[in-house]
């Protein structure tokens, strides 16, 4: 149609879906449009207990679909490609054949999933240290840890092989996403998201499927591997009024593309607060990460695009904490008998917190442990008579979300690394104002900060 052509980047994320529009322009790439939608995917996992951390796929693509609804038809319909970025190190089945049943929607033909299984997460805690270390010594420079897509494939192995024999394809959601709109036979995944799994040798970008073999993992669930600037397919229906035909990108971690949509010198660090939290800073051109990782080290070394790597110092609690403690203050009101809103508690606690700033409290917040430590839980120290209003508390934990992600990755390391500015993105930081005070407060550079669609403009600007 008429007017300039787009680009649709899609965000699949622990909590919610993003999408974003980019039209070209004499200033570069502008976002036109975008649209958020919750999933509210959580559900029960029947196997593996309260250790078990599942989504269901349905109410995904539900989310997906609504977001592409709420987007501009004749936009849509100027879309040429097509980037797609999503939660990384967790894991869907699904039936090659039968993954997924084209109907007819307002806004044209759309897909729905048929036999998939539920999208087991990177939260997922049914690999515990016992089990980790029972299995073979990955041939890689990431440690594996439970919510990796090949771990809890061992777990399924061992506890419930009879789950495997019902699917003969498996990947992220993303990936999952990718091979339904170009209908691939075999799945495809980017370097990032195979890394990200467990068992994948990043120097050789291949499976360690000799070892894998020995030990009688089904490799033929494992994806091919491809770079992550390449194109996946084409759409093979006209999406949503997307046309058919139009360019789709290999899956992406939704944490690089956060990184991309802001990264602009090798001096800038960038500080990530979603559902969890990161913090990286760029490798020098032609880094080579070790052969073999250091368990104990708080620091993980990332695939990013053209070969280089992101030092990142990756915690598992970042805007999940803040998510628990408010549902902690619901069920505390809701057995006093009385109602309120989690939104309403979420409004009313920052605004607390942000009238306070003296605190003696210190909370140390990693109610979901660490991947370098595991078993070390959340705390909380200093606690006096005057520090125990909500606004007190509600600082203290943002205090130390902030604080946690520092000791991972210090200032001192951060200056030695010639880092000069720090850039904040995620949705986390962008909705929370006492967070920001924090960053600014903990770190002695300039920090600039982008918005809570960030790893779907990432997507959309790698194409």
């Amino acid at each position: 149609g008429p007017g300039p052509a787009c680009v649709l980047g899609i965000d699949l994320g622990t909590t919610s879906v993003k999408a974003a529009l980019l039209i070209e322009t004499e200033q570069g790439q502008v976002v036109a449009e975008s649209c958020s939608r919750e999933t509210q995917a959580h559900t029960s996992s029947l196997e593996a207990g309260p250790q078990g951390m599942e989504q269901n796929v349905q109410r995904i693509i539900r989310a997906l679909n609504e977001c592409l609804a709420a987007l501009p038809q004749q936009q849509l319909q100027r879309v040429t490609h097509i980037g797609i970025s999503g939660q990384m190190h967790g894991i869907v089945f699904w039936k090659k054949e039968k993954g997924c049943k084209w109907t007819e929607c307002d806004t044209g033909p759309t897909f729905e999933p048929e036999e998939v299984s539920h999208l087991i997460t990177w939260q997922d805690g049914r690999c515990s240290p016992t089990f980790l270390s029972s299995l073979p010594l990955p041939q890689s420079h990431i440690s594996l840890a439970t919510g990796f897509g090949c771990a809890t494939v061992y777990w399924y192995l061992k506890k419930s092989p009879d789950f495997l024999k019902s699917y003969d394809a498996a990947g992220t959601i993303h990936d999952y996403v990718v091979a339904m709109l170009c209908d691939l036979k075999k799945p495809l995944m980017s370097i990032q998201n195979a890394a990200s799994w467990g068992y994948f040798d990043s120097r050789n970008k291949s499976w360690n499927t000799d070892i894998l073999k020995k030990s009688g993992f089904p490799v033929h669930l494992l994806p091919e591997v491809g770079d992550p600037d390449s194109i996946a397919g084409r759409t093979i229906c006209a999406w949503h009024g997307i046309p058919k035909g139009a360019k789709v990108g290999i899956a992406l971690g939704d944490f690089q593309c956060s990184v991309y949509s802001c990264l602009t010198e090798r001096t800038d660090a960038v500080l990530n607060i979603s559902t969890s939290a990161q913090l990286t800073v760029s490798m020098p051109l032609g880094f080579q990460p070790p052969e073999t990782p250091d368990p104990s080290s708080a620091v993980t070394y990332f695939p990013y695009f053209n070969g280089d790597y992101l030092a990142v110092a990756a915690s598992l609690n970042g805007g999940n904490v803040l998510a628990t403690f408010v549902d902690m203050v619901a069920r505390w009101t809701e057995e006093l008998g009385l109602q309120v809103q989690e939104s309403a508690i979420y409004t009313k606690i920052i605004k607390a917190a942000l009238a306070q700033n003296d605190i003696k409290l210190s909370v140390h917040p990693t109610v979901f442990g660490e991947r370098h430590i595991p078993e070390q839980l959340a705390s909380v120290t200093n606690i006096a008579v005057s520090d125990l209003s909500l606004g007190h508390i509600t600082r203290a934990l943002c205090r130390g979300i902030i604080e946690n992600l520092c000791s991972m990755l210090p200032v001192q390391r951060l200056m030695e690394m010639g880092v000069r500015r720090i850039l904040g993105s995620g949705s986390a930081l962008a909705r929370n104002e006492v967070l920001r005070q924090e960053v600014e407060r903990i770190f002695p550079f300039p920090v600039v900060y982008g918005k809570d669609v960030d790893a779907a403009v990432g997507a959309a600007m790698v194409m």
